[in-house]
């Protein structure tokens, strides 16, 4: 059976826009997003765009700062200063990846950790490793999350999770947030021994490693739950392409209880998460107390 991520992330959003109602009805507060976007990379583009019309629908403020394609570190960071000191802005986000002379890191430390509602800055890092409730946690993540819960119940302690990718963006955010959710949980990388023998263990399978297609039947248990965080597109010839996972979904799906497609996975909770955790930054800051369910 398919999990919808697109049905998920529509019920998310509506959620969130009933948050940022009462915020605004209640406290005279209108959460704000601010996403910084530099140079003029296609992809990113279209990310940025998404999330501004999504950050819009929901009834948040949503400003877009675009940056050339030659800036600076030192005029990123200044860009970013400032939006630290706006105390309307709750949320900033800086669209990775950034052009090569971009000293990345240096970037993501700089957003203050109370804004970051990407979750990559090393404070929220250590709050989520801590199971500290103020930690603002990396919105592919949570989505992967919610949708083993969609497939399998808010109950998921006992599982055996085996998370196939140790990023910080992903997996080992992704391991932290399983195990506050008492699963058993395995990491597993390019290095590890047996990785087949250790995927087809697991009672849930998140896949988050870039490559097309790896993850075959071969791989998984019969009646296993399946995230796949994959986006990669594929050359089909003609001068075609089209986007595939990184798992092999025609040869996963028969025998996967429960499995994300790409797209319509994972995709469109990351988004979702992002207004989420706008609305989590925006009542930590005001010290609201508008828990979500």
């Amino acid at each position: 059976m398919n999990i919808d991520g697109k049905q998920s992330a529509v019920a998310l959003n509506l959620e969130t826009k009933e948050k940022v109602d009462l915020i605004r009805s209640q406290h005279g507060i209108t959460p704000a997003l601010a996403v910084v976007l530099v140079g003029q990379d296609p992809a990113s583009q279209v990310y940025v765009r998404n999330k501004v019309m999504q950050a819009e629908s929901v009834g948040m403020v949503s400003i877009e700062r675009k940056m050339s394609a030659d800036t600076t570190t030192e005029q990123l960071l200044a860009v970013v200063n400032e939006l630290n000191n706006d105390p309307s802005i709750n949320g900033i986000l800086v669209q990775l990846p950034l052009p090569k002379q971009i000293e990345e890191s240096l970037i993501i430390e700089a957003i203050a950790a109370e804004k970051d509602v990407d979750g990559f800055h090393e404070i929220n890092s250590g709050r989520l490793l801590n199971g500290d409730k103020r930690a603002l946690v990396p919105c592919t993540p949570q989505g992967c999350v919610i949708l083993a819960k969609k497939a399998l119940g808010t109950d998921l302690r006992g599982m055996h999770a085996v998370v196939v990718g140790r990023s910080n963006i992903v997996g080992k955010p992704l391991g932290m947030l399983l195990l506050r959710e008492n699963c058993s949980v395995t990491i597993v990388h390019s290095h590890t021994r047996n990785i087949e023998e250790i995927c087809k263990q697991a009672d849930i399978l998140f896949v988050a490693v870039g490559r097309a297609n790896m993850v075959k039947a071969s791989w998984v248990k019969p009646g296993a739950t399946v995230i796949d965080v994959g986006i990669n597109r594929i050359d089909i010839g003609e001068g075609r392409s089209r986007l595939v996972g990184d798992v092999d979904f025609e040869d996963v799906a028969p025998i996967a209880a429960h499995i994300t497609p790409v797209p319509g996975g994972v995709g469109p909770m990351t988004i979702a998460c992002l207004l989420k955790n706008t609305i989590v930054a925006a009542c930590n800051q005001n010290n609201l107390n508008i828990p979500f369910e």
